[in-house]
This record gives C-alpha cells, sequence and structure tokens, in this order.
C-alpha cells in the first residue's frame, strides 16, 4: 500500500510518500509544493495542481493530511484551512480516501510524545525510513503524517471488524474512538 501524507501549507506545502508492506515501511518520495507571492487564487491553484501532479506521478492508494491547529493569529488560520481544502480537493477528486490527524497525534505515532520538536519528528523520521539524510521540516512533517496513518490504519481497521458486535451492545466507534 502506498500512503500520501500531507502537511499543509500556503507557502510551503509538504508531500512524503511511503510504502507498507506488513509491517515494513519503505521511502518512496517527498518534497514540497512551493507558492510564489502571489494573490491567494494562484497560491491555491498551486497546491491544487502539486498535489495533483504527485497523485499522477505515484498513484497513491490512500492519503492523510494534517489537521489545522488554531494559532494565536486567526487569519493565519483561516489562510492555513484555505491551503489544506485545496489539498484536500485534489485528494478526493482522485478518488483518495483522506485520513486526518492532529500534530500531537502524529508526533505521538513517530516519535512516541506529542510535545516533540521539528528536529525530533526529522530525526525520527530518517530513523524510521532509514534515510541517508535528515529530510526537510515540511518533507519529514508529510512523512510523518504518512507514518501515523500506517501505524494506526491497523487499529482502526481492528476497530471497523468488531464495530457490528459493538453496535449490539449500544456502543459505537467514531473517529476511531469508542463512544457510549
Amino acid at each position: 500500500m502506498i500512503i500520501l501524507g500531507i502537511d499543509p501549507g500556503l507557502r510551503t506545502t509538504g508531500f512524503g510518500l511511503i510504502q507498507k508492506q506488513g509491517s515494513k515501511l519503505g521511502y518512496i518520495a517527498s518534497g514540497t509544493i512551493k507558492t510564489q507571492d502571489a494573490s491567494l487564487p494562484e497560491r491555491l491553484k498551486t497546491i491544487l495542481a502539486g498535489v495533483s501532479e504527485i497523485i499522477r506521478t505515484y498513484n497513491p492508494d490512500c492519503s492523510a493530511i494534517e489537521k489545522v491547529f488554531v494559532n494565536v493569529n486567526p487569519q493565519s488560520t483561516l489562510l492555513l484551512g484555505q491551503a489544506r481544502g485545496a489539498a484536500i480537493c485534489a485528494l478526493v477528486s482522485a478518488d483518495l480516501s483522506v485520513a486526518e490527524y492532529t500534530a500531537l497525534q502524529v508526533k505521538q505515532g513517530v516519535v512516541g510524545h506529542g510535545k516533540a520538536k521539528k528536529e525530533q519528528v526529522q530525526d525520527m523520521v530518517q530513523r524510521l525510513l532509514s534515510l541517508p539524510g535528515l529530510p526537510g521540516s515540511d518533507a519529514a512533517d508529510a512523512l510523518g503524517v504518512a507514518i501515523c496513518h500506517a501505524h494506526s490504519g491497523d487499529t482502526l481497521a481492528t476497530l471497523g471488524a468488531i464495530a457490528p458486535e459493538l453496535a449490539k451492545r449500544g456502543l459505537r466507534v467514531r473517529a476511531g474512538r469508542l463512544i457510549g
């Protein structure tokens, strides 16, 4: 299974592709989509086109994207959300499933704790994928999103398999959590 991870940003959107075979993860590609200092619509067009090109080139099976966190500056949060929306549009236009993870979930999935620094994420991504050098921070974050999805996908599949039995007991699974 090929997983495309996206770390959205209005100036720089990171992407990372990994392959999962059983419990083994392998590196395929990573990089960034950079937008020019242009109008917002032009930047969003660049993100949409860039993610679409990556999908055409690597033909991933599924995708995962980082969720927007609420920033101190509401305007920055709104702009980041629009960049994220452009990336999601490219993913769903290609009929890819889109999983969403918070930065905390990604850090926990890659480093083991949610307070990890960017350098720690870069280091662990390099180790987990046996890369010869450190990936750039945006590409490392995107690879981290893909790794997080690779690790959590098994858990979600297990929960999905037992969902009918849970429903009989008045329980259900929503967004990977058991709800009574």
